[in-house]
């Protein structure tokens, strides 16, 4: 429960600038690992490591490193990343272990989905009524892709990629109850076309595909019953996104370049990297460093490099990409087995073209993925299950 009301609170917070709202969702997270640590300690119970969380595990240990010999080029918003990843990898190692139960896992992956279908309704209803707002309510700088709680449209598509899979799934898998989950992810997949994001309408289109082959690949249905399903589907996504509107992400991808500006960042960073190889200039310190490596100037301030990958080797250098590529490849195998968990993979992949990873409010969720994962596969090899086809 603790768990969900702070993944839910980091969403519905993440449009606020000010520090405290990502204070709070920190200060509930080192609460609920000292929680958490404590039950241990009065009841012991053995706990799991798996490699996901000595990734992220090391990846503090590098921040750390980085602060204690001097490598950061700013020191501050270097020390806010140590806390940030200090929140993800206590998120990881709770996740991790709590869901290796299997009710649990899948009481609170399905509330995830219907957590992320509400946020996913408001944010095309808000859009279309009240641009540039959140909640009707509160004024942004922004005029346009505005999506609910999310002020940047690529965010939204991620979260929406990583949440997907869990509707597409559970419509395939919950016979005469699946109407609402296909209904859920027909929605859900034509927020993502309204938002116009480029990349998350790929990833999207690309999981609903994946998931309908590998279902058709393990039998999970009938031969008859799996097309009527996969048909209906696809249908309630056409109507869907007729509803919506599909033309803003058409003109969208007829630019003559859909890469331009970020192929220079990206070349600013592996610049960066270039310099620093091995040590980096620090975790944070992208937006600092950046203009001294700028390929253009259009007058804006570049706060990312519109590619985790890049921006982790030019802060991190070598060793955090190495960790973070190594998280990245873990997954994969879960992730294809279960099926539901397809959004992780989608959500790195999204990363090579953007930033989803760069905010902690979005990236909490998909370490706590990862986490689930890591408790499915535990599950899986304790029960010795050889076609795993549960939540």
């Amino acid at each position: 429960m603790a768990l969900g009301l702070l993944l839910a609170w980091c969403i519905l917070s993440l449009w606020v600038r000010p520090r405290w709202a990502l204070s709070l969702f920190q200060a509930g997270v080192f609460a609920l690992g000292i929680v958490w640590a404590a039950r241990m300690a009065v009841r012991p119970f053995s706990i799991r490591l798996p490699l996901p969380v000595w990734c992220v595990a090391a990846a503090v240990g590098w921040i750390a490193l980085q602060l204690a010999a001097g490598w950061t080029a700013y020191r501050f918003v270097t020390e806010n990343e140590l806390l940030e990843w200090l929140a993800a990898l206590v998120l990881l190692t709770v996740s991790a272990n709590l869901f290796q139960d299997g009710r649990l896992r899948g009481a609170f992956l399905r509330a995830a989905l219907w957590f992320g279908f509400a946020v996913s309704v408001l944010s095309v209803l808000q859009w279309f009524t009240s641009p540039g707002k959140v909640f009707w309510i509160f004024a942004t700088p922004y005029r346009d892709r505005v999506m609910g709680p999310f002020v940047y449209h690529n965010n939204y598509a991620a979260f929406i990629e990583l949440l997907l899979p869990l509707a597409v799934w559970l419509a395939l898998r919950e016979g005469g109850r699946a109407w609402p989950y296909a209904l859920m992810a027909a929605a859900m997949y034509a927020t993502v076309i309204a938002s116009t994001s480029r990349a998350g309408s790929a990833l999207a289109t690309a999981e609903v595909l994946a998931i309908l082959t590998l279902a058709r690949a393990r039998r999970v249905l009938s031969g008859r019953r799996f097309w009527t399903t996969a048909a209906g589907l696809v249908a309630c996504a056409v109507l869907f996104v007729a509803v919506v509107g599909w033309e803003a992400l058409w003109r969208r991808f007829q630019q003559a370049d859909p890469y331009v500006h970020r192929r220079d960042m990206l070349q600013s960073a592996l610049a960066m990297w270039h310099e620093r190889p091995w040590t980096g200039f620090g975790l944070g310190t992208f937006q600092t460093v950046y203009p001294a490596y700028a390929f253009f100037d259009i007058g804006l301030v570049v706060n990312h490099a519109h590619n985790d990958w890049a921006e982790w080797l030019a802060e991190g250098g070598t060793p955090f990409f190495v960790l973070m590529a190594s998280l990245a490849l873990w997954s994969l195998e879960p992730a294809v087995r279960s099926i539901w968990g397809l959004g992780v993979i989608s959500v790195f992949l999204h990363g090579l073209v953007d930033y989803p990873m760069q905010r902690l409010g979005l990236a909490a969720w998909i370490f706590v993925f990862v986490g689930a994962l890591a408790g499915w596969r535990e599950e899986v090899r304790r029960e010795g299950l050889r076609e795993p086809l549960s939540l």
